[in-house]
């Protein structure tokens, strides 16, 4: 049930998508994302009240770690010392990804049981990799479309 709404709510707006829809699409894809964490996690009303504050605090961290990954990525590396400074900052970044996991982990233990919280990272990467599979199928099914006579 939850796949087959997360399906039909990105399924709208998975088109090249103009400033308006990437916000939409960001929308529905964090809605989805409530929705799958809060039934992995088995939430209870108290439990949602303590987590979701400090996990949208993690989320806020975590993408602007990849927003400065991305960055990174873009640098020029046409001479051995930008591209050992490229590296050099790839590292940071993975450091400083790994400390606010850590960080965010207790944070965590503070709003919910250990078999919970031990339950988060997982259940979020399990969200992230259905997305992507989700976003590649339905890539694959717009190209075979586009060579369809």
């Amino acid at each position: 049930m939850m796949a087959a709404m997360f399906c039909l709510g990105i399924r709208a707006s998975a088109q090249q998508p103009d400033n308006g829809d990437k916000a939409a699409l960001k929308d529905k894809i964090r809605s989805a994302e409530i929705a799958y964490l809060s039934k992995q996690l088995d939430l209870t009303p108290e439990e949602a009240q303590k987590f979701w504050p400090i996990y949208n605090n993690y989320t806020r961290e975590v993408e602007l770690l990849i927003a400065e990954r991305r960055k990174n990525k873009q640098v020029d590396r046409k001479d051995d010392a930008t591209a050992r400074q490229a590296l050099d900052k790839e590292m940071d970044i993975e450091q400083r990804m790994v400390d606010v996991r850590t960080r965010y982990k207790q944070e965590f233990l503070k709003a919910l049981p250990p078999r919970k919280a031990s339950s988060v990272f997982k259940a979020e990467r399990e969200f992230r990799m259905q997305l992507i599979r989700q976003l590649k199928e339905r890539g694959a099914d717009r190209n075979l479309r586009r060579v369809r006579p």
